[in-house]
This record gives C-alpha cells, sequence and structure tokens, in this order.
C-alpha cells in the first residue's frame, strides 16, 4: 500500500541495461539518460565515484585503488552490487527534481532472448534493490521492432537484428510473440576486440578498448567504401614498451572485423532457415530491419542483403529503438501485458 502511494509520485521508466550504454526513458520527457554502463569505485572504502560519461573518461587511467567497473557482461549482470548501485543513481537522478523523496517507479527492462531464468532473477532483484515497485522483462529483439514501430501484432513476418555492445538478437515476429530467434554473444565489443587484436598482432602495438571503438566509429566498414580513409592510432609498443603511433586505414579494420560479421551473417540465415515458409515469404518481401549501435557500421546493410538476397534497412535512430520501445510498452496497458513477463514486485 505504502509502495503504491510512494509510486503515485514516481515517474515509470523504460529502462535500456545495454553492455556498452545504459539508456532510460519516462513517458513524460522521453530518453533522458544515455551514457556509458561503466561505475568507477574507490575499493578502499566501496564508495561510487562516478557513474556514466565521467566513469568511462577514467575506463584505462585509474590508480590501485579506483576501478572502472563494466557491470554488464554480454547483455547480462556480471556484478550485481555495482549494477545495482548505477541503476539506483540514475533512478534517484531522474526523480531528482520530483516531490519523490523515495522514488518507486515501475520499471520495463529490455533483456537478451535466451537469458536463463537466474540471469533474469539477477536483473529483476537489481531493478528491485535500486528502488522499483514493479519490474517487467521483455526481450531486447521485441522492445527494438516495437521501438522501430514495425506492426509486430500483424500476421506477417517481421525480421528484426539488433546489434548491440555485448549482443546480437536476431529475431523474427508474427502476432505479438518471437517465432524464431539467436543470440550472439558477439556485437559491437567483438568488433573493438578484433581491432585491438588485429593492431597487436600486424603492428606490435597494445591499443586501449575506447581508442578501437574510436577507430571502428571513424573508419569502420562492411564493405569498401568509395573513398579511402585512415586513422592514427596510439598505444604502447609490445617490443620496447615506449609510447607509438601507426596509420591504419579501413581495408585493415575491413579484415579485421571480417570474421565477425560473417559470423553475424551465417547466424541471420541460419535464422531464416529455420522460420516458417509463410513468414518466410513475409520476410523476403518485407525485408529485414537493423537496429542497436552496430547497425551503424557502414555498409552492413548491404553485406547482409547481398549476402541473403533480402531488402535490409536501418532503423531510424537504431541506437534508442530498444529504451523507446520500453517507453511505447510502459504507456500501452494492453501492449504491456502481451510482449512482458512480470518480474519481482513488492
Amino acid at each position: 500500500m505504502f509502495n503504491k502511494l510512494l509510486g503515485k509520485f514516481s515517474k515509470d521508466l523504460g529502462i535500456d541495461l545495454g553492455t556498452k550504454n545504459t539508456l532510460v526513458y519516462t513517458e513524460d520527457k522521453g530518453i533522458i539518460i544515455n551514457e556509458p554502463s561503466v561505475v568507477a569505485v574507490n575499493i578502499r572504502t566501496d564508495e561510487i565515484i562516478a557513474v556514466g560519461v565521467e566513469a568511462n573518461k577514467m575506463i584505462g587511467k585509474t590508480p590501485s585503488h579506483i576501478q572502472a567497473i563494466r557491470p554488464m557482461s554480454e547483455g547480462v549482470i556480471s556484478d550485481f552490487e555495482v549494477t545495482e548501485k548505477m541503476l539506483k543513481y540514475f533512478i534517484n537522478r531522474i526523480h531528482s527534481e520530483s516531490f519523490s523523496l523515495v522514488p518507486r517507479p515501475r520499471v520495463v527492462i529490455g533483456i537478451p532472448s535466451d537469458i536463463t531464468e537466474v540471469e533474469k532473477k539477477a536483473v529483476e532483484d537489481a531493478a528491485k534493490s535500486a528502488g522499483a515497485r514493479d519490474v517487467f522483462l521483455v526481450e531486447e529483439s521485441m522492445a527494438a521492432a516495437i521501438g522501430c514501430r514495425l506492426p509486430i501484432k500483424d500476421a506477417t513476418a517481421t525480421m528484426i537484428v539488433d546489434i548491440g555492445g555485448g549482443t546480437t538478437e536476431i529475431a523474427v515476429i508474427s502476432l505479438g510473440g518471437i517465432v524464431t530467434y539467436k543470440t550472439l554473444r558477439l556485437a559491437g565489443n567483438e568488433f573493438d576486440n578484433n581491432i585491438i587484436q588485429y593492431i597487436r598482432e600486424e603492428f606490435n602495438l597494445l591499443i586501449g578498448e575506447q581508442v578501437a571503438e574510436n577507430i571502428k566509429i571513424q573508419i569502420g566498414s562492411a564493405t569498401t567504401l568509395k573513398e579511402p580513409m585512415e586513422i592514427e592510432a596510439r598505444g604502447r609498443d609490445l617490443i620496447n614498451g615506449l609510447p607509438k603511433s601507426i596509420k591504419i586505414n579501413d581495408t585493415q579494420v575491413r579484415e579485421a572485423i571480417s570474421r565477425t560479421i560473417s559470423q553475424i551473417i551465417d547466424n541471420i540465415k541460419i535464422t531464416l532457415e529455420s522460420t516458417p515458409p509463410e513468414l518466410a515469404s513475409d520476410i523476403y518481401e518485407r525485408g529485414i530491419v537493423l537496429s542497436g549501435g552496430g547497425a551503424l557500421l557502414r555498409g552492413l546493410d548491404k553485406e547482409i542483403a547481398q549476402a541473403t538476397k533480402i531488402p535490409v534497412r536501418v532503423a531510424e535512430d537504431p541506437l534508442t529503438c530498444v529504451v523507446r520501445g520500453t517507453g511505447i510498452i510502459l504507456s500501452d496497458p494492453e501492449l504491456l501485458s502481451l510482449v512482458t513477463t512480470r518480474g519481482g514486485s513488492e
């Protein structure tokens, strides 16, 4: 009863709890938080020093008593306590301007399709411990399709490929449910790892995560570019241990990430092969939609279209599809009961 009373003064939230970024949506203001899923902790005092953007700046630069932690790994919680503190920080920040002293919002959170019951319970418990009154869980591919305004309730197939930071979700949706799906534990982070490994092997240079991500964003591509591009990469020389910089071009980056792209395309084909014929014909006609940060990789849509012989398009603002979907679900009670599973409530 008391929680329901507090809930009247709380803003219901849609959350995309991503490996790379956490996004939070409220009905009145839309997306109000879009920050890296990073928390900086003082391990001597167990005190939170920074969350989000500020904590992300500290990665690879902290002294021994401070750790910049990514509490999410491959789409699931790897550090429960830090995830709880991060969620609590974001929930309190959203309610800091309102009259709610103890925010108790209803929360919709996106989860990978192949998440285990234990991992699902960890998400529910973290959200409840952070102050949520009710927790609803929805598959990320379903939330992304809703966020893209795809007709998920129709008796025709919708195919979405959501390439996030830690996972790639491939799903065929019809009549408000997922018919076939694949969850891959490789996505944007794997592209970064490929680039780090390639530069290490080819140039004897060790670079950091953020340098690799910047290379991917600036010159990364899945197909040959009209005009060649190159960028400077700085790191530590593995031979003499001194700082060093090299030039790397788009062809080399494409070579570095080509294997991961091939794995994603192969799994899209496998998902199509296990799709009922009637729905497969719908997909052939209506095409595949790409969402998530990985969809922004230059030429990825063309590469997938060429390999599958099916039209492919990138969703509008692909980075925010999942969180926009959770927001739409929150505001539609019928949709909420159709696509979510009820998590813990207090």
